[in-house]
């Protein structure tokens, strides 16, 4: 009896390696000072020593029950582009740019053609958000997960000058907030998502006139990354006085998290356009409107709140990036939390 009899596959594993270098290297940095396969990233912080006073931000998060849309359509390219937004947007919205990015995989069965599509979309999320990917794991669980499935997850490290840092100590009375458009629902909620629809193949298949495409299309498109709109919002000289990605528990948990004391978000329904995946959803599982907007986006990935003065410049910013910026509403005073009007 060896390890392979036990059903861990270790020839699996270094074929996946294999696969995943390519992926790898388009993630790439000058600080990057080790290569694939080691035991840990190295990272040059020289460039560092260079700014007057740096932070250093961290975050982790996973894909959630995302991923078990992939399983069912058997499409893995995208969701590693989930796990990246997911950690690189949390630290962007305290006002980090992203230096690095390590992942890990926890997997049935090792397939190797699989675990490269997976680091495939981790790559592209890298890409997509300047990180170098720098290292990760993957594992082997016969007995403990099916050999089809696997879960994701990741950690990514930013900077910051402290002075720069997105703190929303500095908001005011009538500050503007403005949204920035989501490409779905990003990854969050995806529990309750399959409660409400039929998650089959043939379900997932399905074309919706309303949708102009798939559901399957439509739930899996992977979660938007707004570094390069945040970015260009500070290249443009504007002061962000506070920031919220909007995650799982909607703008109900998440809008708050941004506020300080003594104000309210008021939060206006109509000045965006609601994307028909959360129509559908809603309307299909007779949710509340108080559900949806305790659970999903509704469309506004990322909130920020900034002077009256700055809105135009911002959302030239924003536009800039190539991101779609809307003015949804403002800060008034009252008990810390958000009115929906």
């Amino acid at each position: 009896m060896d390890y392979k009899d036990s059903g861990v596959d270790i020839e699996a594993g270094y074929r996946s390696v294999e696969l995943m270098k390519e992926h790898v290297r388009r993630t790439m940095r000058p600080e990057v000072l080790s290569g694939l396969g080691g035991f840990s990233g190295a990272f040059d912080l020289r460039a560092i020593l260079d700014m007057e006073d740096p932070v250093l931000l961290s975050g982790t998060d996973g894909c959630g029950t995302k991923v078990k849309l992939a399983f069912v359509m058997d499409r893995h390219d995208t969701i590693g582009i989930d796990a990246v937004a997911m950690c690189v947007n949390d630290i962007a919205c305290a006002g980090a740019e992203p230096l690095f990015f390590l992942d890990y995989i926890a997997c049935g069965k090792n397939d190797p053609a699989k675990i490269a599509q997976i680091v495939k979309g981790v790559a592209e999320g890298c890409v997509q958000s300047d990180a170098a990917l720098i290292g990760g794991e993957t594992a082997e669980h016969p007995g403990l997960m099916p050999e089809d499935e696997y879960d994701l997850a990741g950690f990514a490290v930013g900077v910051c000058e402290r002075k720069e840092m997105i703190t929303g100590e500095h908001l005011e009375m009538g500050d503007a907030l403005i949204g920035i458009a989501s490409s779905g629902l990003h990854s969050n909620g995806f529990s309750l998502v399959r409660n409400v629809f039929e998650i089959t193949k043939e379900s997932l298949d399905t074309f919706y006139e309303e949708l102009d495409e798939t559901l399957g299309e439509a739930l899996l498109r992977p979660t938007r990354i707004y570094v390069h709109a945040l970015k260009s919002i500070k290249n443009a000289g504007i002061t962000v006085k506070a920031c919220s990605h909007i995650t799982g528990g909607g703008f109900f948990e998440n809008v708050p998290r941004m506020l300080v004391d003594g104000v309210r978000a008021l939060i206006w329904k109509d000045s965006y356009p609601i994307p028909p995946i959360f129509s559908l959803l809603q309307t299909t599982g007779g949710l509340s409107e108080e559900t949806m907007y305790n659970t999903y986006n509704m469309g506004i990935g990322m909130v920020l709140a900034v002077d009256p003065d700055d809105v135009e410049e911002t959302m030239n910013a924003i536009e800039d990036a190539g991101d779609t910026p809307y003015v949804i509403g403002a800060i008034e005073p009252g008990e810390k939390g958000v009115t929906l009007c």
